[in-house]
């Protein structure tokens, strides 16, 4: 129905135009991951052989994630050397915004479907909200680009589980975050198979051409590398050190890390939470799971348990990780946007509340990015910080309760249900057809 369509298309070419503007004219380089870091990285490895710190002279011929360790999975090389094709027209930087622009154009022409299913027009209103709200941290940055990977595969989660397997396992070898989406898939779909069969094909085509290339001993180096990292000045578990910080309690201080380019925060007691954390998310990631298995056994559909399953993963991966960068929000619009899509009267206010998530992180960096940054951060920027942390926590522990409040036993699916997963308006009966 093109009076739904056309507004919506409108509504996401205007947004992102806006947001790829505003990274432009906010403060505290909201575009500097692309220009200072992925740039220069896809440069030196795509240009020939020179050196990954300065790209100023000749030699061997380095990658990383193959010749040397890298924080990111391999194949988040992908979308970095993909900018190229625009790069030599209008710069890396705009073209960064170009393919994260046409990658969230895929998945949102696909998410509409034909207009008709009203479950699918207010996601993707949704999702052009969540655009805006964010700001430029959402579209630059690598966590952007697997946003419309995980839209996909939730949507195509119980019809192609392999497709969507592929998608989400494309996905997590560029950013780690939509295994906890194939989590919740492998607990609600019946063909879980088919769901193995898509990651292990995706992880044997990375590996192997890395292993190929000398790089076995950096397959998985990103995942020590992230485990071995301090409390990030924005992650949740860092908000009473960031109030210590801020009045100047002994031992509590801001400071940037050179080594993995951010700003991290210490007190009493650091290197305890620091150790604690990563064994904490896992063991509250696996319980969540656990309860969503029971519930699948005694009877839950994948409609009331997949959606809420997959954000309560989603949110445990951000609310209890000490790293915890303002792009990592964007992780919340996947689980959101098939919430909405499924059972949009039950996920209003799971869309509200994360719209707020999203405008509080957009004010906190890069608008108010100044007042953290210092040795002993301003008390009101690290409110707003804080504020924003206490919200995703409420998220989290609303989602695992409607994880825990699915029902079990025979549940009727609502009468537009495949309408609302095809896309398409199914043909009615004869005999219900007025004349």
């Amino acid at each position: 129905m093109l009076r739904r369509v056309v507004p919506l298309l409108i509504a996401f070419v205007a947004v992102h135009v806006v947001v790829g503007w505003l990274g432009y004219q906010q403060p505290n380089e909201p575009m500097g991951d692309v220009y200072l870091v992925y740039e220069p990285w896809s440069r030196c490895a795509l240009f020939g052989g020179v050196d990954l710190s300065s790209c100023t002279r000749s030699v061997a011929w380095e990658w990383p994630g193959i010749t040397e360790k890298w924080i990111y999975p391999q194949l988040a090389f992908l979308p970095m050397t993909f900018a190229w094709v625009f790069a030599w027209a209008v710069g890396y930087t705009p073209a960064w915004a170009i393919t994260v622009s046409l990658f969230n154009l895929v998945a949102f022409v696909i998410l509409i479907g034909s207009g008709r299913s009203r479950g699918r027009v207010i996601a993707a209103w949704f999702w052009v909200a969540a655009i805006l709200l964010i700001g430029p941290v959402g579209l630059y940055r690598i966590d952007g680009i697997t946003v419309p990977f995980a839209i996909l595969g939730g949507i195509w989660m119980l019809r192609r589980p392999f497709l969507a397997s592929v998608l989400l396992s494309i996905a997590v070898w560029m950013k780690v975050w939509p295994a906890a989406i194939l989590a919740a898939g492998l607990v609600a779909v019946r063909r879980r198979l088919a769901l193995v069969w898509g990651a292990v094909t995706v992880s044997l085509a990375t590996i192997i051409p890395v292993v190929a290339l000398g790089g076995a001993p950096y397959v998985f180096g990103f995942v020590g590398d992230q485990t071995s990292r301090g409390i990030q000045m924005e992650a949740p578990v860092g908000g009473l050190y960031m109030f210590l910080a801020a009045f100047y309690v002994p031992g509590s201080e801001v400071y940037y890390d050179g080594d993995v380019l951010t700003f991290q925060v210490t007190g009493p007691g650091a290197d305890v939470v620091i150790a604690v954390m990563t064994p904490l998310m896992l063991l509250v990631m696996a319980a969540v799971a656990l309860v969503g298995v029971r519930k699948l056994r005694h009877g839950a559909t994948f409609l009331s348990l997949f959606p809420p399953l997959a954000l309560a993963l989603v949110t445990a991966f951000i609310a209890l990780n000490k790293v915890g960068s303002p792009q990592y929000y964007v992780w919340l619009f996947p689980p959101v946007v098939l919430g909405l899509l499924l059972e949009r009267r039950r996920w209003y206010g799971f869309a509200a509340l994360t719209l707020v998530i999203a405008g509080l992180t957009q004010w906190m960096y890069p608008l108010m990015y100044d007042g953290l940054m210092a040795q002993h951060p301003n008390p009101f920027p690290t409110a707003v910080l804080e504020v924003r942390n206490v919200l995703g926590i409420v998220l989290l522990v609303w989602a695992i309760v409607r994880v825990v409040r699915a029902p079990v036993g025979r549940v009727r699916p609502p009468a537009g249900l495949r309408e609302i997963v095809t896309g398409r308006r199914p043909v009615p009966a004869r005999s219900s057809v007025r004349l």
